[in-house]
């Protein structure tokens, strides 16, 4: 069965953002996704919105980012 953990590629390098199914061991295949993620205009989200949101949503950013919250992530 296949599953798979979101990373970023930088510099040459791949750092998960995810954690890998625990206990895994052995091969992986990288898959390069193109664009840039979600196209907010498609989703009647505009610039001035976008920048807004991320502004607010920053203050949880350090809570979020916490190894207690990846119990939340499961939900």
């Amino acid at each position: 069965m296949l599953q798979s953990a979101k990373g970023i590629f930088h510099a040459g390098k791949i750092e998960l953002t995810e954690s890998p199914p625990a206990g895994f061991e052995g091969p992986v295949i990288v898959t390069f996704l193109s664009g840039t993620g979600i196209n907010l205009p498609d989703r009647g989200i505009e610039p001035e919105q976008a920048r807004d949101l991320r502004h607010r949503l920053n203050a949880f950013a350090e809570d979020w980012q916490r190894s207690e919250m990846d119990v939340y992530d499961a939900l």
